[in-house]
């Protein structure tokens, strides 16, 4: 991701532009509830792109959060499409309140991306899961271990952005992609790691560990 440091995920330009731009003509015309309206929408879509910066724990063993959100699922699967193997899975939903900027969980090489479309179910469903829209990023550790983390589109989300390359080399933490207006991310983890967090729990994308492995 170009200017990864800057506070506003650049992929929410166009958004913010267009209703600061309808702001101004509105108020150059005199129209003043249009124009509050307009001014309104600006700044949400301002909040919404925001791109903090975050502080990952330094234990090497500990997988992060990809997302900011509330952890919605934990359980164990046979992932069938990149692991192909039992695995324990974390899920993580986003409101659209939250920030939507993804980051790696553990640092490693990017093996493998893979994009699906795929409905725009509510991302806290089950269903989503496996029907809806979505972008894989399996990440190598240089343990071996492998870790993989899926962008879901939700209802509202329509666009899923990701920013790495396969083989590229990322950080614990690295900003990785984005998922417009709500969605849900799943983390994959060995069947061996512990998971460090509970149903309901909030989680902050790049500081909050879910899981160690052993």
């Amino acid at each position: 991701m170009k200017n990864r440091n800057f506070p506003i995920a650049p992929d929410g330009f166009p958004f913010i532009v267009a209703p600061a731009v309808l702001a101004g003509v509105s108020a150059f015309l005199g129209a003043r509830g249009v124009s509050l309206f307009f001014l309104a929408a600006t700044l949400f879509v301002l909040w919404f792109f925001r791109n903090p910066e975050r502080v990952p724990p330094e234990d090497e063993k500990a997988i992060i959060s990809p997302a900011d959100g509330r952890v919605i699922k934990i359980e164990e699967v046979d992932e069938k499409e990149m692991l192909r193997e039992k695995v324990r899975k974390v899920s993580i939903f986003m409101n659209v309140f939250n920030v939507h900027v993804n980051r790696a969980p553990c640092a490693g090489t990017v093996m493998e991306i893979a994009y699906r479309n795929g409905k725009f179910f509510s991302a806290n469903l089950d269903k989503a899961s496996a029907l809806n829209e979505r972008n894989s990023v399996l990440i190598e550790r240089a343990d071996g271990n492998r870790i993989l983390t899926i962008q879901i589109a939700g209802i509202i989300a329509r666009r899923i952005v990701c920013w790495v390359r396969e083989g590229m080399s990322v950080a614990k933490g690295e900003r990785f992609g984005m998922i417009r207006f709500g969605s849900r991310l799943e983390v994959f983890m060995p069947l061996g790691a512990t998971i460090s967090v509970k149903l309901g729990d909030k989680v902050r994308a790049g500081e909050t560990t879910i899981g160690y492995l052993t």
